[in-house]
């Protein structure tokens, strides 16, 4: 796999990978950016929730699970010193169905969090990662 970023101005970068998709990247104005864009920490929050999401619809739909909805809240605490490296994090899975068994989420969840999820492999190892989740029975729009 390879990446490439290129400078916009400052601080604030557009990347791509493999997939060749441009992604802005940006850090706050105080720092050197514009603050314009999704800052480098948010984006490895943002690809663990991702990564774990992919898994457990994929899994779930195996199952033949009917989701109406999913969402992932993540709650993530810093360190307050430099380099400022996650502490903790915590993501809390939100399932809407009607007919959606627990132990099919908890299945799909212990199979990301231990098997599948790269991201959460590569992470877990220097960060304490928890998880929770719930199933609402319509989905609020």
């Amino acid at each position: 796999m390879k990446a490439t970023l290129k400078q916009l101005k400052g601080c604030s970068f557009i990347g791509k990978a493999d997939s060749n998709h441009w992604t802005a990247i940006d850090v706050s104005k105080k720092t050197c950016g514009l603050d314009a864009a999704t800052h480098p920490m948010e984006m490895v929050l943002l690809a663990l929730g991702s990564c774990a999401g992919s898994d457990i619809v994929s899994i779930l739909d195996k199952k033949k699970v009917l989701l109406e909805g999913f969402e992932i809240n993540i709650d993530a605490e810093r360190a307050d010193s430099y380099p400022k490296v996650f502490t903790k994090i915590h993501l809390e899975y939100v399932f809407y169905g009607q007919e959606i068994k627990p132990k099919h989420v908890e299945q799909a969840i212990n199979l990301s969090h231990d098997k599948y999820c790269s991201v959460m492999g590569m992470i877990k190892v220097s960060v304490p990662i928890t998880s929770s989740y719930r199933i609402v029975g319509k989905l609020i729009k």
